[in-house]
């Protein structure tokens, strides 16, 4: 390896209370066939991640964050890295994800084959790897990733890469082109919808996101406890808001959609309709929790070309 790491891949993983799924994340890693440079950005656990790395993983490097960064702003740490460094890619893996020995490889292969993918990703199979992993069979359904349910049926895959949609960031290679053209996760973003506004913000600047159904990633989230980022409708409420201000392609105006609640509102008051009144407030309060100014600011951010919220 070169002292600076230039053309190494360095894979990233966050880490929050991940001591179940570390031998497997960790391992799949420093046992891929393309060797890569591995980085453990944690954000404070507190069952004894830092100290099992360390045992078992010396060769890791290994960053502990004084708190919790969130998902985004911890890969952050991760991509900054890989850009000071002279990577050639960033692949983000998830804690409960791992990897079979060639997959690294054979995405870092199809990206040097085409300039134009800024983030390539493997087939996301479940833990058992019995069946597809559910958010990424409906992220590839033939609307969003034309050819690949097909394909994968009639079993003519080959290594082919299919263009998609979105992909969730379980798995993602990132071309050092992709870092210094579109930067960053926005910190907008503590967990959850970071990976979709990066997405959108990835074909604002003309790159695209493959899957190479050739080879696969494991990811073991099913029989989880309740997620409040999805399960509490009001944290999606709002960060639904946020994605829809934050896509670079939309120019939307927060004090715009304001204005036009409080007229909808007046208009309610006046004619006595209380249901109208009641969900023309709770939008009006909808749009202050998603502190949309900030949003929009990291808008105007992201349209400009660069390495941005890194």
């Amino acid at each position: 390896m070169d002292t600076n790491g230039t053309g190494r891949v360095l894979a990233v993983v966050v880490t929050y209370n991940g001591a179940a799924w570390l031998d497997r994340c960790l391992g799949s890693l420093l046992g891929s066939t393309l060797p890569v440079d591995v980085l453990v950005v944690d954000n404070g656990s507190t069952d004894g991640t830092p100290a099992m790395i360390k045992s078992r993983f010396p060769q890791v490097e290994l960053i502990q964050a004084e708190r919790n960064l969130g998902f985004g702003q911890a890969n952050n740490i991760g991509l900054r890295t890989a850009l000071d460094r002279g990577a050639s890619h960033a692949f983000l893996l998830n804690q409960d994800a791992w990897v079979l020995p060639g997959t690294i490889g054979a995405l870092v292969e199809a990206s040097a084959q085409d300039g134009s993918w800024g983030i390539l990703s493997p087939l996301h199979l479940n833990g058992p790897g019995d069946a597809l992993d559910l958010n990424f069979s409906n992220a590839v359904e033939p609307r969003r990733c034309p050819g690949l349910y097909s394909d994968l049926a009639l079993q003519r895959i080959g290594n082919k890469v299919y263009e998609a949609r979105f992909v969730n960031a379980a798995a993602w290679l990132i071309t050092r082109e992709c870092m210094e053209r579109v930067g960053g996760f926005d910190p907008v973003f503590f967990h959850y919808g970071e990976d979709d506004n990066y997405v959108a913000r990835l074909h604002y600047h003309g790159l695209r996101l493959g899957v190479l159904p050739s080879v696969v990633v494991h990811h073991d989230r099913e029989q989880r406890a309740e997620n409040p980022y999805f399960d509490q409708e009001r944290v999606w409420q709002v960060r639904r808001l946020k994605l829809r201000f934050a896509d670079p392609a939309n120019n939307a105006d927060p004090e715009v959609e304001r204005k036009g609640h409080q007229r909808n509102l007046l208009r309610a008051a006046l004619t006595l309709d209380r249901a109208s009144v009641a969900q023309m407030r709770d939008r009006l309060k909808l749009l202050e929790e998603a502190e949309l100014e900030t949003v929009v600011r990291h808008r105007a951010l992201a349209r400009t070309p660069g390495p941005t919220f890194l």
